[in-house]
């Protein structure tokens, strides 16, 4: 996405090629953990112009500033009369305030998640973005990770979701309840994955360190019949970050910490030549066609060359399908199943 400049020299929210001429100015309100991960990005990508970064609390401004050689912005005003573009990473809370600021001064805005504390708020953040004829979108990444991009190619009709996002307990976030805080990911995959209204929540959280809702259960009943059964925690200890789709064709599982997908479907297709391994299923008379996916550094950042000769940041990470077919049917030779799976994503 590419803001653009109108002859008149003011800022434009079309959509377009850059064209190399001026870089987007872009800033940085709030640079705490969130905060200075926007800016080290903006100071990294090459349509990008970092103009400085604002914080209340100067010592964290100055920190980040000094860590990427740019100015400390004195105050939202200063962020306003030189940034086109700008994050917004400052305590959710705090979200509408900053950002309303910000739209009615015509600044495109990328606002962390949750978008705001209320759904009124928010409403009235999207009817003033409209208003201004700004960008405004907000930090939902995680439909853009590899392990959800990687499924995307498949006829994804989920009739069951099941969601687990676990953490330790941080202070950073309990503003407001683990809904908004971890859940809100999940239910963003949630309804971009089921192309159906909601017709029903059934849902219970509990306090149980902080004064808001540190654990979670929501079951979301679409109209279409799938189900979705979300579960969130910011008290537990372990990490989890875990979807897993089922469907009539297959089963996905995501591993979104690990950016990981193994696939399960069903493949009356397999190939002759396919090479793999088969493990009965019971009695049933068929079997588990199981083959390496993808082969990759493990999750790691890697870079690739794209077309014209720029350099676009990728996630290559191993991945795996397991493919139910009837038994007796597909012989074992040399020929790979499937090539290797590699998906770009945005860095984390």
């Amino acid at each position: 996405m590419t803001f653009s400049r109108n002859q008149s020299g003011e800022s434009s929210n079309r959509i377009e090629s850059k064209l190399p001429m001026d870089k987007i100015k872009t800033a940085v309100v709030g640079v705490g953990h969130l905060g200075r991960h926007h800016a080290r990005w903006y100071n990294s990508l090459p349509d990008s112009e970092l103009v400085g970064v604002y914080d209340i609390n100067p010592e964290k401004s100055q920190s980040v500033a000094d860590e990427l050689h740019v100015p400390v912005l004195s105050s939202l005003d200063d962020v306003i009369s030189r940034a086109e573009a700008v994050s917004v990473a400052v305590p959710t809370v705090n979200h509408y305030e900053v950002t309303e600021k910000l739209l009615q001064s015509k600044v495109h805005c990328l606002v962390e998640k949750p978008i705001a504390s209320s759904s009124e708020q928010a409403t009235a953040m999207i009817a003033l973005a409209k208003e201004n004829k700004v960008i405004m979108t907000v930090g939902q990444i995680e439909r853009f990770n590899p392990a959800v991009r990687a499924i995307m190619p498949h006829d994804i009709r989920p009739r069951f979701i099941e969601a687990h996002r676990l953490a330790a307990f941080n202070p950073r976030g309990t503003d407001v309840a683990v809904i908004l805080d971890l859940m809100i990911h999940d239910i963003d995959l949630t309804l971009h994955l089921i192309k159906s209204k909601i017709a029903r929540i059934d849902a219970a959280a509990v306090a149980v360190i902080s004064d808001t809702a540190d654990i979670a259960n929501a079951r979301l009943t679409f109209e279409n019949g799938a189900v979705a059964n979300l579960t969130a925690s910011r008290i537990s200890l372990h990490t989890m970050r875990k979807l897993r789709i089922f469907q009539k064709s297959g089963y996905y599982s995501l591993d979104l910490a690990e950016r990981r997908a193994d696939i399960y479907r069903l493949a009356d297709d397999v190939p002759p030549d396919a090479v793999g391994m088969k493990i009965p299923l019971g009695d049933s008379g068929r079997e588990i066609f199981y083959a390496k996916a993808g082969a990759s550094d493990g999750g790691r950042r890697s870079r690739r060359s794209a077309p014209g000769g720029a350099r676009s940041r990728t996630y290559r990470f191993e991945g795996y399908q397991r493919l139910i077919c009837p038994p007796k049917t597909y012989p074992y030779s040399s020929a790979p199943v499937i090539p290797p799976a590699t998906s770009p994503g945005i860095i984390y």
